[in-house]
């Protein structure tokens, strides 16, 4: 599999797009105004303590107050990580949140998922640094390993290697990620020799900062890119900004010297997105609709507390017969939602409505693709099997705001709906309207400004309707259209 990276760089925005065999399958963005804060360390001041809810908020200098459950505030040594880690450990009972905090109390936490929508941060004081091939978790004894690394071998190579290697003064855990399989010795050794300056340098800051001071931030969006996302079967890393490009040649340099080499300078006269058709892609990612090259479609609707995607056999006839036609469609649209997931952000709850299928073999196949398709995402998926009505349950890991809700906004004429009153309604309403105001104040004649459309299906449609309005009522009714009305606006003016 053919897989590139590609970093746009403009002066308020950057993006990185992770594309392969010719495909988009990520788009990460991060802007100056409005970059997220997963990952970085605060030192924040418990506002307030709420038993009721087995959570707090807490003041971290954030335009909202940020959430903290009582689990998280207190957790259990765990082997494994957001990767996929081995089982945790037998949880131990969460303590009343009243035991663990009180109001007014000085704690050092982490964002684990950015604001999202009305919702503040969601917070933990489980803290944990990513490196290039660990995740050291301070304060605990645990060393665990990805479970993307299969191996058996490898996987006890790589646990006593960092057992091995790990201050034994130091209360510190680790996390091995997927990106150490096949690493030396010596490469652990530095980054657990860089964790540890690492940690050092938080504990000295957290103890001299003041509330809502930031006092650990994650690496900007290009290094977090090189960082997480480049693995050695990637086979460039092509930058469109040459001080960009340095700097990433300077940290791969000195964190990952075999893979240095991979990242160039992208100098062509057409911008890099447009040139692999990013751009185009990213237009059609925020539509409702994806067709599938077999002629069939999927919808998808993003609301406030889940996602719903829906298979649609479209204008797909197959060769054979119908349970076929439809177990084909759903092959394809199986590796086509898991790449709309990870392409849309979209995490949460996520319903996905197949079509219908008799044969429970072809049911299982449909289920083993889509859990295949999701293996590739870097995000936490977890999948369940056809409910009752045909359905497939799934969840993702949401850290940060889907794609859509990135670069949209609610429309200002619909206010999200998604759908406008018609013509037809809109001039039903000004007609009672009309009534009303007549009814409620003197006035003999009567303007009504509405935009275009509207004013002219009432003057044409309904002129009928207009001169018996008129005669009921015994006043003048004139109609201006305007262009800066939305279709459902209108104001009836007494004159």
């Amino acid at each position: 599999m053919s897989e590139e990276i590609l970093v746009n760089v403009t002066p308020r925005e950057t993006r990185v797009a992770v594309v392969e065999n010719g495909m988009l399958q990520e788009l990460h963005i991060e802007r100056g105004w409005s970059r997220g804060v997963v990952g970085n360390i605060y030192k924040g001041k418990v506002q307030r303590v709420m038993p009721g809810m087995q959570a707090a908020f807490v003041d971290i200098g954030l335009e909202r107050a940020a959430f903290l459950h009582a689990g998280d505030v207190v957790k259990p040594a765990q082997i494994g990580s957001e990767e996929g880690g081995e089982a945790p450990l037998p949880p131990t009972p969460t303590r009343p949140i009243t035991e663990l905090l009180r109001e007014g109390q000085e704690i050092v936490v982490q964002v684990v998922k950015d604001p999202i929508g009305t919702k503040g941060a969601r917070l933990t004081t489980q803290l944990s640094i990513p490196s290039r091939y660990l995740v050291l978790l301070p304060r605990t004894r645990v060393v665990g390993v990805s479970a993307r690394i299969e191996d058996e071998a490898e996987r006890i190579r790589l646990k006593s290697h960092v057992t091995a290697m790990a201050p034994a003064d130091a209360m510190h855990g680790y996390i091995v990620r997927t990106n150490a399989e096949g690493q030396p010795e010596e490469a652990i050794g530095e980054d657990i020799a860089y964790l540890n300056r690492a940690w050092a340098l938080i504990e000295e800051k957290s103890k001299s900062s003041r509330v809502g001071e930031r006092v650990y931030e994650d690496l900007s969006l290009p290094l977090r890119a090189v960082r997480d996302l480049m693995r050695r079967d990637v086979e460039k890393v092509k930058v469109d900004s040459r001080e960009t490009c340095e700097r990433l040649r300077s940290f791969a340099a000195a964190y990952m010297p075999g893979l240095a080499e991979k990242i160039e300078h992208y100098t062509g006269e057409r911008p890099i997105f447009d040139l692999y058709g990013v751009e185009d892609e990213i237009q059609r990612a925020l539509e409702k609709q994806v067709p599938l090259k077999s002629g069939g479609y999927l919808v998808i609707d993003q609301t406030e507390a889940m996602t719903t995607v829906d298979i649609n056999t479209g204008s797909f006839l197959g060769q054979r017969n119908l349970e076929e036609t439809v177990y084909r469609t759903n092959l394809e649209a199986a590796q086509s939602v898991a790449r709309q997931l990870r392409l849309r952000n979209l995490g949460g709850i996520i319903i996905i409505d197949f079509i219908d299928m008799t044969d429970a073999e072809h049911k299982r196949q449909v289920l083993r693709l889509l859990e295949k398709a999701l293996a590739r995402d870097h995000a936490k998926t977890t999948v369940y099997d056809f409910s009752p009505l045909g359905l497939v349950e799934m969840t993702r890991k949401r850290t940060t705001e889907s794609l859509q809700r990135q670069l949209s906004e609610p429309c200002h004429e619909c206010s999200g709906r998604g759908t406008l009153k018609t013509p037809e309604t809109v001039t039903y309403e000004i007609f009672r309207d009309i009534v009303r105001q007549v009814r409620q104040f003197d006035a003999q004649r009567l303007l009504v400004i509405a935009s275009p459309k509207v004013v002219a299906r009432i003057t044409d449609e309904e002129s009928a309707a207009v001169a018996e309005l008129e005669e009921f009522l015994g006043k003048s009714i004139r109609f201006q259209a305007d262009e800066q009305y939305a279709q459902e606006q209108f104001d009836v003016v007494l004159l």
